[in-house]
């Protein structure tokens, strides 16, 4: 199991590392290929493997990002690293004071705390005060400190583009989930327990299940969306509304799943809605049975998509 630690000076390592540094937003199919090398790589020479990530992320103390933007919480993010076979991760906070440390310095903190062997880092990289630690200034530090730089190509697709946090975004931003998907390499997931809505499902004949999700979790775009709904082992087939329900002059937004042939209580329970496919736009409708006959159709489309995915 992994080691999840908050703080970098709360790390002392014996055993020499093989360290990764970066956010590794979403854990996506380019921070894979760097990191299971990196697994292998220390296994293979008997070293610990470390990925130094960061929250909040330094796009909102540098560029005052706000609002949803984190494909993965802190948490999420280390149980992904942890699943491909990582040692240590570190969430180290990031402020005013990280954002100023020059790059030696912080060079001589991950020696002093990781015991550094090697660093592996994207070709791209560049750390410390205004982005002075860059792959060639590394390598001196290691040709003085003891440690070995290994700059990582980025993995790209068949069209010449790298695989981004950024364009995961995006993609998610304009509903295309599947596009999202394929770039992480899994189904985008939202987590969270359920709640109780106002209820208007059950009395239409479609009872769904709502969930909370952290409020700086990056949101697919408003529509309908076939789903599979994960509680504690079981998977189900889902039809999933995200938005804010029109029809009803709604305001307030809401996630709600209509589990496909389910039918239990499942309030406080942790649900996660694994999204598919997108099948249509939110949209309002004239009445509640134009609703009703619009859901029923969303419903046998969403069936159709996951019978096949």
């Amino acid at each position: 199991m992994v080691s999840h630690i908050d703080n970098l000076n709360a790390v002392q390592l014996s055993s020499p590392s093989i360290v990764t540094i970066g956010m590794f937003d979403g854990v996506h199919r380019g921070h894979q290929d760097l990191i299971g090398r990196l697994v292998r790589q220390a296994r293979a020479s008997g070293r610990t493997s470390v990925v130094l990530t960061f929250y909040p992320h330094p796009d909102v103390v540098i560029r005052g990002q706000t609002g949803r933007y984190y494909l993965t919480s802190p948490q999420e993010r280390a149980a992904l690293l942890g699943d491909l076979g990582v040692d240590v991760v570190i969430t180290h906070p990031f402020d005013e004071d990280v954002r100023r440390i020059r790059a030696a310095d912080f060079v001589d903190l991950l020696c002093a705390r990781l015991n550094l062997s090697a660093l592996w880092v994207g070709a791209d990289f560049a750390m410390g005060y205004r982005r002075e630690g860059n792959v060639a200034f590394l390598r001196e530090q290691g040709a003085q400190k003891g440690f070995a730089v290994e700059a990582v190509s980025l993995m790209l697709e068949d069209g010449g583009q790298a695989i981004s946090s950024s364009r995961i975004r995006e993609a998610l931003q304009r509903g295309d989930v599947a596009q999202a998907g394929a770039w992480l390499g899994r189904a985008y997931a939202l987590s969270g327990p359920v709640v109780h809505g106002d209820h208007r499902g059950r009395t239409i004949g479609f009872p769904t299940a709502n969930i909370e999700v952290w409020d700086k979790r990056v949101l697919p775009a408003y529509g309908v969306y076939a789903c599979r709904a994960v509680i504690g082992e079981q998977r189900h087939m889902a039809v999933t509304n995200l938005g804010v329900r029109p029809t009803f002059s709604g305001a307030r937004l809401t996630i709600e799943a209509y589990l496909l042939d389910f039918d239990r209580d499942i309030y406080g329970q942790t649900l996660t809605l694994e999204f598919v496919e997108r099948l249509r736009e939110e949209r309002r409708f004239n009445g509640v049975e134009a609703l009703v006959a619009q859901i029923g159709r969303d419903v046998e489309a969403g069936r159709a998509v996951l019978a096949g995915a």
